[in-house]
């Protein structure tokens, strides 16, 4: 300190008193606020507590979509796991389509059946998330509850609490990432296409290899919408973005024609002649398997070496993603408005987001669904598990994974606008 600041304070005690209170209510808000986080905090573990004893020795009844042998392997491993630590009985509801658990909630809730609904978990996103909060058919902001929610940085990562571009306002925490690839036998082609105009071009040389499924299956809506995406890719800013918008009359004036018209073109070369078209994205597999098709596509990357590993796919196979885009979307799960083992259901979904299980889902072999947790929040032995096998099939290999740009989702509404058209256009009997 300065001379001159020692004779002002000398010849100024009160200067000297003002100093000492303002640098004791400092270190007293100081101190305030760190016993106020520490507070929190502590409630917040409080509370978390008093879920899992409520939580615990209760079932849950998880809807899930059960359709992949090796997924419903990984909820039987995640069933396993609830059992031990918290005496949960998990029962895995298979559905073929998630609309038939929407439908039930929405059945009880015109019921007047607010308290005892038979759906405690479902796993959701894009349209049919829209349509459950539409209706208040969910339990609103339990998401933020769960410890393990932070481990996706959700301050840092939007798209984990935004769904096809509808904020979740924490009623449904994300549980995987997945991207559109694709998939061919190189002993038939070894250039697959690599654009939407280069699949036109390769059914001409290749006729009656490849199709896709019938609307509104999930794997045919990600077809149409990636192409939807890449046709309108050249036009204007303000028209393209209407995609992200509610469908609209002028929009779909603007945008859809030019898709109708790239699958007219298409489908006189698809399987069949375009004339029939598979129920499912499983039945896409099996016409693989039988060498019927020699290019296909997937939402589940691992499923195609696990698909070759048991001989349901040939040895032959290889993965890929297309260079002007793969639709990319993060899948959810949330809780119904009026489910009966809610605590319980958080417990499984805190589960299901954390390290271990996360880890074990990404393994090829298992599932092969990218993780949604931040590996930043991870300590260095726990990133460790997150790294892929040194060995694996060549299929298990996908090219221009980092070359391809992630597509979003386009609003939920286009889904249901694209499949009406298309039935109307194609045949609802086809």
């Amino acid at each position: 300190m300065s001379l001159d600041k020692i004779i002002f304070l000398i010849k100024r005690p009160k200067a000297i008193l003002h100093i000492v209170a303002a640098t004791a209510l400092g270190f007293f808000i100081c101190a305030s606020f760190g016993a106020g986080v520490a507070y929190a905090k502590t409630n917040e573990q409080a509370a978390w507590s008093d879920i899992e004893a409520r939580g615990a020795n209760q079932e849950v009844y998880f809807h899930a979509w059960g359709g992949d042998p090796q997924i419903n392997r990984y909820i039987q491993w995640v069933a396993d796991q609830l059992d031990q630590q918290y005496h949960i009985k998990l029962h895995h509801v298979k559905l073929t389509d998630t609309s038939e658990a929407v439908s039930r909630v929405l059945a009880e809730k015109s019921a007047a059946n607010d308290h005892n609904g038979q759906v405690d978990l479902v796993w959701i996103n894009g349209e049919n998330f829209a349509a459950m909060a539409k209706h208040q058919l969910l339990t609103p902001n339990w998401v933020p509850q769960l410890p393990n929610f932070s481990l996706t940085d959700p301050d840092n990562n939007p798209a984990m609490t935004r769904d096809f571009g509808v904020p979740t306002l924490g009623m449904e925490a994300p549980w995987g990432k997945a991207a559109l690839t694709f998939y061919y036998d190189n002993l038939v082609s070894q250039t697959p296409p690599q654009t939407l105009p280069q699949l036109s071009q390769w059914t001409q040389q290749h006729p009656g290899r490849f199709t896709y499924p019938k609307p509104p299956d999930f794997l045919a809506m990600s077809f149409l919408k990636y192409a939807l995406i890449v046709l309108n890719s050249s036009q204007p800013a303000a028209i393209k973005n209407l995609l992200y918008q509610p469908a609209t009359a002028q929009s779909q004036a603007l945008l859809l024609p030019v898709l109708w018209q790239y699958l007219d073109k298409l489908h006189p070369n698809l399987w069949r002649k375009g004339q029939h078209f598979m129920s499912s994205g499983m039945a896409l597999r099996r016409l693989m398997g039988d060498s019927e098709l020699a290019l296909a596509f997937t939402f589940s990357a691992a499923d195609v070496p696990a698909a070759v590993a048991r001989f349901d796919l040939p040895d032959s196979i290889r993965s890929y993603r297309m260079r002007d885009g793969s639709l990319s979307n993060i899948h959810f799960i949330a809780i119904p408005y009026n489910a009966t083992h809610i605590d319980s259901a958080k417990l499984a979904v805190n589960f299901l987001l954390s390290p271990e299980a996360q880890a074990k889902k990404q393994q090829p072999s298992v599932w092969g669904d990218t993780s949604v947790i931040a590996q930043s929040q991870l300590p260095a032995t726990q990133q460790a598990w997150f790294q892929p096998p040194t060995q694996s099939h060549p299929s298990a290999i996908i090219a221009n994974q980092d070359s391809s740009p992630a597509l979003s989702e386009p609003d939920p509404s286009w889904t249901k606008v694209i499949a009406t058209q298309w039935l109307q256009r194609y045949g609802v009997m086809r």
